[in-house]
């Protein structure tokens, strides 16, 4: 197997993107994502091994996943390469698909938002999130480069 597709963290587009994301997090909430030291590359793999889920979307009309670190590729119970290529309206049951548009809309104005709901894996398994975060991921000119969201507290529904 590549690997890039075993060890995301190691590509520097992802290395950026985890720049990004840790920046994005700080200038809307005013608190770090992660408390991390070193390189940008050894921040990006704390990133991707942190004890919480973290997934981010681009800016697509129907946006699709850019990033998943570990926690959240073992929940969706899918692969790098599979977790980068759907759409993350799939993680949502139709059901609730009104209720997430409207919190990205709402997270889109706003630049970060609180969340709890509930999401379906690829194999069908829904789950319960609890204290999440969402906010807009931004680059160093304040250009939009999708959303992120980050939570640690998440319960199976049977």
């Amino acid at each position: 197997m590549d690997s890039d597709i075993q060890l995301p963290w190691q590509q520097e587009r992802v290395i950026r993107h985890s720049q990004r994301l840790m920046q994005s997090f700080y200038y809307w909430t005013g608190r770090s994502l992660l408390y991390a030291n070193g390189s940008p590359q050894e921040i990006a793999q704390a990133l991707f091994d942190a004890p919480f889920v973290l997934v981010s979307h681009g800016t697509q009309s129907d946006p699709i996943f850019n990033y998943g670190n570990r926690r959240a590729l073992q929940l969706w119970e899918l692969s790098w390469e599979k977790f980068t290529q759907m759409p993350s309206r799939q993680t949502a049951q139709e059901v609730v698909q009104e209720e997430r548009n409207r919190l990205l809309s709402d997270t889109a104005t706003k630049g970060f938002s609180n969340f709890s709901g509930v999401r379906i894996t690829s194999t069908g398994k829904r789950f319960e999130i609890q204290d999440g975060i969402l906010w807009n991921v931004i680059g160093e000119e304040n250009q939009m480069f999708g959303q992120a969201a980050v939570y640690s507290k998440c319960k199976f529904i049977t």
